[in-house]
């Protein structure tokens, strides 16, 4: 089979080299997915600038979600038949053209479901519901902040916020992207690039402060954040995009002291709470809580609660120019990469 390996981190033209490698093959409780296509995440763009700590060994092949067909699977699996087309998420090997992953990472989907809304739900989609469902329990007239909520998180939160009929101020650093956010059904749209959030927040909530903010950016949007939130609010913390724009050693520290320093008792004195997500680690210790976390979200897909936007699709010899798509943060949806 073929497969794209990362061999050098840098530049997206120079770091991919597609090879030729050994199909694998499904042990018990796994599946072998022919893939139809894979989609990029901001860890893989991360992973290829090595700054990624999960990520495997040069050289590699990574890759974190993949829509495809059941080719083979594995003993003791039930439920998924040779065949199924599924969207899965894979513990990386996902550039290739067939993946291998635990079949609880595995949902079935309808054969004419649009791939790049389907790919999008088991990382975006899944850290969206895992956040906003699982971490924090969102109700009516919450106060709901979303950083880059044209993302693909953050455009699920805005989706799933909306849903549970909260109060949602959401954030973009592109003025391109607001009316986009606002068409999407934002209550308030802020500009990061022009405004300061968190003296935005506090106007709309006229001193009152956010009952939870979902940030991906981290750096000082983490620490402004914890200091707009209402009593009892809460921050949940899934990405740290900042960090994209720390090209040396140097911008990289300073981009971690932005994130501030807290102690416990910050947080009981005032009732909030600072919580993190990885839906990779999820996915290797808690596998039943991410394949509730699918499911559910599939089912919302199905539901039309979730509505993925329509994404950008290449082919897997375009590699380097998905990425560079990507990096760029002027996409949406989900960017996906199909085999020829």
């Amino acid at each position: 089979m073929k497969a794209l390996y990362l061999v050098e981190h840098g530049a997206a033209d120079k770091a991919f080299s597609l090879r030729e490698t050994t199909k694998p093959v499904p042990k018990a409780g796994e599946v072998l997915i022919e893939v139809e296509g894979f989609g990029l995440n901001f860890a893989d763009i991360m992973a290829r600038k090595g700054q990624y700590r999960d990520a495997p060994p040069l050289p590699s092949i990574i890759g974190y979600d993949v829509v495809g067909k059941i080719a083979r699977t594995g003993a003791g699996v039930t439920g998924l038949l040779e065949g199924d087309r599924v969207t899965a998420m894979t513990r990386f090997g996902g550039y290739a053209e067939y993946a291998l992953t635990d079949a609880r990472a595995v949902s079935k989907i309808k054969t004419d479901a649009e791939i790049t809304e389907v790919a999008a739900l088991t990382t975006q989609f899944c850290t969206a519901y895992y956040s906003a469902a699982e971490m924090v329990n969102l109700f009516e007239g919450d106060v709901v902040v979303i950083h880059s909520a044209a993302g693909g998180v953050g455009s699920a939160l805005l989706q799933y916020a909306l849903h549970k009929k909260c109060e949602v101020i959401a954030t973009t650093g592109s003025s391109s992207k607001v009316e986009l956010i606002k068409n999407a059904g934002a209550h308030h749209v802020i500009d990061t690039s022009k405004d300061d959030f968190d003296e935005v927040v506090m106007e709309i909530t006229k001193g009152e402060g956010a009952d939870v903010i979902f940030d991906a950016v981290g750096a000082d949007f983490i620490r402004k954040g914890v200091q707009c939130l209402a009593a009892g609010g809460r921050i949940v913390c899934y990405g740290a995009a900042s960090m994209n724009d720390a090209t040396n050693i140097f911008s990289q520290v300073v981009s971690g002291l932005q994130f501030g320093i807290y102690h416990p008792a910050v947080f009981m004195m005032n009732s909030k709470s600072m919580l993190g997500v990885n839906m990779l680690r999820l996915a290797d210790k808690k596998p039943l809580t991410l394949k509730r976390c699918l499911d559910n979200v599939v089912h919302l897909y199905e539901q039309g609660v979730f509505k993925p936007a329509k994404g950008k699709v290449f082919k897997a010899s375009e590699i380097a120019e998905a990425h560079r798509q990507m990096e760029s943060r002027q996409s949406t949806g989900k960017t996906v990469c199909v085999w020829e």
